[in-house]
């Protein structure tokens, strides 16, 4: 009866010792792989600096944009501009105007 519950007592023990390294286990591999882990953690900063820097580049091109329109505003127009934007429409060239043909869909290039 004694060895029974020595084995019983031994037996609890080793138990209870090995469903708490589970359990710690567990928790253990879900903060480092688990939906809101490390690993996650790394994949959400990475996805925040692309979408900063979409984000940037989204907000100069409207500020370029808003820039376009305030010099065609009825209040201040821009000669150059309404000329540049009237020829494009229309598709006419000034007979003195040098003219340099490009591929269609081809990104003006920047000077």
């Amino acid at each position: 009866m004694i060895i029974r519950t020595r084995w019983r007592s031994i037996l609890q023990t080793v138990t209870l010792h090995l469903g708490a390294a589970v359990l710690i286990g567990y928790f253990a591999f879900q903060g480092y792989n688990g939906q809101y882990g490390l690993l996650a953690r790394r994949g959400f900063e990475r996805q925040l600096t692309e979408l900063t820097a979409e984000r940037d580049q989204l907000r100069a091109h409207r500020e370029a944009i808003e820039s376009k329109v305030r010099l065609l505003s009825p209040e201040r127009i821009d000669a150059d501009l309404l000329d540049e934007e009237a020829r494009a429409l229309l598709n006419l060239v000034h007979p003195k105007d040098l003219v340099l043909l490009r591929k269609p869909g081809a990104a003006p290039r920047a000077q």
